[in-house]
């Protein structure tokens, strides 16, 4: 992909999370990776979303090691960068504090799939990752936030369920386009904020069958998928 686009793309799904109600502030964080050069394209560390130009957009590979030079890049660089190294299919990467995932993810409270709703987007429970240790925290703070992820899903396929909850921070989200990893952090918030008034209402609800999961997760997806017009 040629990088100019790749630094349009990434502004946009940078610009489409404030858009979408789920960024305030700077808060937050959008990458794109071309796959076939290993560069990556992620939003610039404290820069206002009303300034921000596909300029701003700050290249690097997967050490990190910037091809710009211009701007100090995302302070979440390396959560992003330990995600893309784990994980081969996913093409972008969101990180938000949105509301209700931000709630559920500071109660270290997985969101179970309590609905068709979630199951149409996420094949299964949306897991919360462990705490940090305190020498984690000093020492690789950042990184060791993406190594914890990647940990939350051993023996699962992110592509699956693409979305974390990191303990006490926030959900990372991640699809294999930028279009994808926007929606998915949008399904994310609305999915918790259901998930949150459910337990509310019923604090004893439990998932939906693996038989209505089954159904509605891969009627969307998979090569076997039935639904919309393709």
């Amino acid at each position: 992909m040629n990088l100019d686009t790749l630094k349009a793309n990434v502004l946009n799904a940078n610009l489409a999370t404030v858009r979408h109600g789920l960024v305030k502030a700077t808060f937050g964080n959008a990458s794109g990776i071309d796959r076939e050069s290993g560069l990556i394209a992620i939003k610039p560390s404290g820069v206002p979303y009303e300034d921000m130009t596909a300029d701003h957009m700050v290249v690097c590979d997967l050490d990190g090691r910037s091809q710009t030079n211009l701007y100090r890049p995302s302070s979440d660089l390396e959560t992003h960068l330990a995600l893309y190294r784990a994980f081969d299919g996913v093409g972008a990467i969101i990180h938000t504090h949105s509301t209700f995932a931000t709630i559920m993810a500071q109660a270290r409270h997985p969101i179970i799939s309590l609905g068709t709703t979630h199951a149409d987007y996420f094949h299964g429970t949306i897991p919360v990752t462990r705490n940090l240790t305190p020498e984690e925290i000093k020492s690789r703070y950042v990184a060791a936030t993406g190594d914890v992820i990647v940990e939350a899903f051993e023996g699962r396929d992110p592509l699956e369920v693409p979305a974390a909850l990191v303990a006490g921070h926030g959900p990372f989200v991640w699809g294999d386009t930028l279009e994808s990893a926007v929606l998915n952090a949008m399904i994310l918030e609305e999915v918790a904020k259901m998930a949150w008034h459910t337990l509310t209402i019923s604090p004893s609800a439990s998932p939906i069958s693996q038989d209505l999961q089954d159904r509605h997760y891969l009627r969307k997806h998979g090569e076997n998928a039935t639904y919309g017009q393709n």
